[in-house]
């Protein structure tokens, strides 16, 4: 196993947390700023793992805010009297209190960093300052296995999906840093925020403090034990799901392995989770599944198969797988992940213990998405499971949508409906042919769907302005087609039900 880190975890302590905040407020350390300060192209290398762009955009500038970007953005030294002069109210020493740094000599060297990161939801936009451990860039090295991950891209990626809805108690089941549960803290009454790692819950908490977040509280277990006995309106998890060969010599990063062998972790999840749902609740996290044995081009279905196995018919279950990877492109990824390359003599045994463990198992592929389970208020279950590989926007809108047409449907179509004002219409006719060859309607949000239509559906939906009812829409359509009604309705009914789940026709209002 890689080492542990050598650095002690934060301390939390709300009055220099309060100071800290106070200062980085006053020196304006947040995204737009510091883009500025160094420039776009700089703050895009920095996200590739290059520092030294900043650096040369910085050389010279011992301002304060190019200070505390090189201390808490960068992770590097700086002199004790220009980080006093940059942080007056907590100081020097209020910052190695806080266990973000040490003095060592005329230097402040950080152990962590502190980085501002934008959201956006609801309520609008925002920003806060987060905590988490120095990354490969400023460690110039592996990672140590109790590392802390910042907000990375499964961080945004959960942020995202989360529905939008107002709820009393929330759960955020291995917060890491803490970012969901700062996220799910502006919609709920309480929230339960737990890990397994001692230093993570330091970071969660010191991360409550500095932006001011009061209704979370903060508990250590494994799974579901810190929270035994309990229900919750809203659980969100982005899990330790990274499937890791268990055997001698590959690391176990606690951020993203959960020490179980392949995908047992989110299956333990998925099977757990109901128990913690009150009647309406809703749970949602990320995942990696495991599609086993079979041919290749069956490998995306046996996978999504397999996953709803785990979850009992009367649950809701929405899946959306949004990539597939081949068990070498899996293995390159999350041995790079954890700061090893080709050019290292570790990566080629860790490669073999990758793909040795993925053979044992016959795993042709490996999935990664979204899981939404919901224990539905209604008898009728929706069961879900798809591919979504373009590009996306609004997820977490886009499925409360959903939830609510399914729910909606349970008592049959709405009287009228409306088309949504992003969806638009294309037709690709031959040359010399006036009747459309294919006919498609395009959604500009959500999950960005492209659907296949005929020209009845398409003229259904061009009808659907609120006016007329879905009856008289049909009964007219009939007449325009010379066809039986009750033909022409078996048709069109299930498909427009499935045009209502999708977001592209709504109820009028």
């Amino acid at each position: 196993m890689t080492a542990v880190s050598d650095t002690p975890a934060p301390v939390p302590d709300q009055t220099l947390s309060t100071a800290l905040a106070a200062d980085l407020d006053a020196a304006d350390l947040r995204s737009e700023p510091l883009r500025r300060l160094w420039g776009e192209e700089a703050d895009d290398a920095l996200a590739r793992g290059m520092r030294e762009p900043i650096l040369r955009a910085t050389r010279g500038d011992d301002g304060i805010l190019a200070t505390l970007g090189r201390l808490l953005v960068l992770g590097m030294r700086q002199p004790t009297d220009a980080v006093a002069r940059a942080l007056p109210r907590v100081g020097a020493d209020g910052l190695v209190r806080l266990g973000l740094a040490r003095a060592e000599g005329d230097d402040v060297v950080p152990t962590a960093l502190v980085r501002p990161q934008s959201f956006v939801d609801a309520d609008g936009m925002g920003e806060w300052w987060i905590a988490s451990d120095l990354d490969e860039v400023a460690l110039d090295g592996a990672l140590p296995a109790d590392h802390v991950l910042g907000v990375g891209g499964a961080s945004r990626t959960l942020a995202e999906i989360i529905m939008p809805v107002e709820v009393e108690r929330a759960l955020d089941l291995g917060t890491g840093c803490g970012i969901q549960a700062l996220l799910v803290a502006r919609h709920a009454g309480s929230v339960v925020a737990t890990d397994i790692s001692a230093r993570a819950l330091a970071y969660a908490e010191l991360n409550a403090q500095l932006n001011g977040v009061g209704n979370i509280e903060f508990r250590r277990g494994s799974m579901f034990e810190p929270v035994a006995g309990e229900a919750f309106d809203l659980i969100v998890s982005n899990p330790p799901f990274v499937i890791t060969p268990r055997v001698e010599g590959v690391p176990e990063y606690e951020y993203r392995d959960g020490g179980l062998i392949g995908d047992a972790l989110v299956e333990q999840f998925v099977t757990t989770v109901p128990s913690f749902l009150t009647v309406g609740g809703v749970a949602q996290l990320l995942g990696n599944w495991e599609s086993r044995g079979g041919q290749a081009e069956l490998a995306l279905r046996a996978g999504l198969d397999r996953l709803a196995s785990w979850v009992p018919a009367d649950l809701d279950l929405w899946v959306v797988q949004r990539e597939e990877l081949t068990p070498l492109g899996y293995a390159e990824l999350w041995i790079r992940d954890g700061g090893t390359t080709p050019r290292d003599a570790a990566f080629t045994p860790l490669l073999t213990a990758w793909l040795d463990d993925f053979a044992d198992r016959g795993v042709t592929a490996i999935g990664f998405g979204y899981i939404l389970i919901r224990r539905p208020i209604g008898a009728a279950s929706l069961r879900r499971l798809e591919s979504v590989t373009q590009p996306v926007s609004n997820v977490g809108g886009a499925l409360r949508a959903g939830l609510a047409s399914h729910d909606l449907l349970a008592d049959g179509l709405p009287i009228s409906l409306v088309t949504s004002a992003d969806v638009t219409e294309a037709r690709h006719l031959l040359p010399g042919n006036d009747d459309p060859s294919i006919i498609e309607l395009r959604q500009g949000g959500g999950f960005a769907r492209t659907v296949s239509v005929d020209s009845a559906l398409a003229a259904f939906v061009g009808a659907c302005d609120g006016e007329l009812t879905v009856m008289q829409i049909a009964a007219a359509l009939a007449d325009l087609f010379e066809v039986p009604f009750a033909d022409l309705w078996a048709d069109l009914e299930p498909r427009i039900r499935a045009l209502v789940v999708d977001g592209f026709l709504l109820p009028a209002e």
